[in-house]
């Protein structure tokens, strides 16, 4: 089985490889070829990033605009059709971002054309809003206000100072960020005219600023063909013992569908 990895803004492909040798590793005997691929733009490193790792650092696309997440999705496109077919997608942050894009215009626009994926595991991303907007999906002015808070909270939590001062305990003052509402409450922000119709799996931090984001992708998806997962940590991929245990069967599963 083939799996396309999509890093997060401001890392890379080798950076993708390390963050997920912990739960990949329990799945040696499966016989899968992780594909992990480089953004196509350099760009300056994700906050904390390079405390830990070298450069260089890749994003998907300059700007979040429709047409800039368009271009990065038609790019995408084109090396599956090169290098695929693949069976699923892994992706963490602006990776989902893109992928979730991908998924979505697919269903939307070209139905009529094999399918990019069977199915899809979503690690500490959200959705394009820009591209929700543009496709029907309507969302709420709280959860737009949140969209732009959250990422504020990101680069300040996430940042050299915060791991070097505080380290996991930087993670804080979510539960009013999030209005203290539930996963259920959070996932009803977005009015869905669809869902990705594919299995999926939501891997998120309820200690993440963008821990909401994360719950608005599910919300995308069909609920009767998506897993869940709280890690309970931030904006990362803990590689404790349970918690890469959780990951690993959790891919076995979406693989399994």
């Amino acid at each position: 089985m083939k799996i396309l990895c999509l890093h997060g803004k401001g890392t890379s492909g080798a950076i993708f490889r390390s963050q997920t040798s912990s739960f990949r590793a329990r799945l040696a005997d499966q016989n899968i070829e992780f594909d992990f691929l480089d953004g196509p733009f350099e760009c300056s490193a994700a906050a904390g990033v390079d405390l830990f790792y070298e450069p260089p650092y890749f994003s998907w696309w300059k700007n979040d605009t429709v047409d800039d997440v368009r271009a990065a999705v038609a790019r995408m496109n084109e090396y599956i059709e090169e290098n695929g077919p693949y069976d699923a997608a892994m992706m963490f942050s602006q990776g989902c971002v893109l992928g979730s894009a991908a998924l979505l215009l697919h269903q939307e626009e070209t139905p009529h054309l094999p399918a990019l994926f069977k199915t899809a595991i979503f690690i500490c991303g959200g959705p394009s809003m820009p591209i929700l907007e543009e496709l029907g999906f309507h969302i709420s002015a709280t959860a737009r206000e949140r969209d732009g808070v959250s990422r504020d909270a990101l680069m300040q939590q996430s940042g050299n100072s915060a791991i070097l001062t505080q380290g996991a305990n930087r993670w804080t003052g979510l539960e009013s960020l999030n209005d203290g509402l539930s996963e259920d409450q959070l996932r009803k922000e977005i009015e869905c005219p669809f869902r990705i119709d594919i299995p999926t799996v939501h891997i998120y931090g309820s200690k993440d600023p963008r821990y909401a984001s994360g719950l608005h992708l599910s919300a995308i998806c069909v609920p009767e063909r998506r897993k869940t997962y709280n890690h309970e940590g931030g904006h990362d991929i803990p590689r404790g013992t349970q918690v890469s245990d959780n990951i690993a069967e959790l891919v076995k599963w979406a693989l399994a569908e």
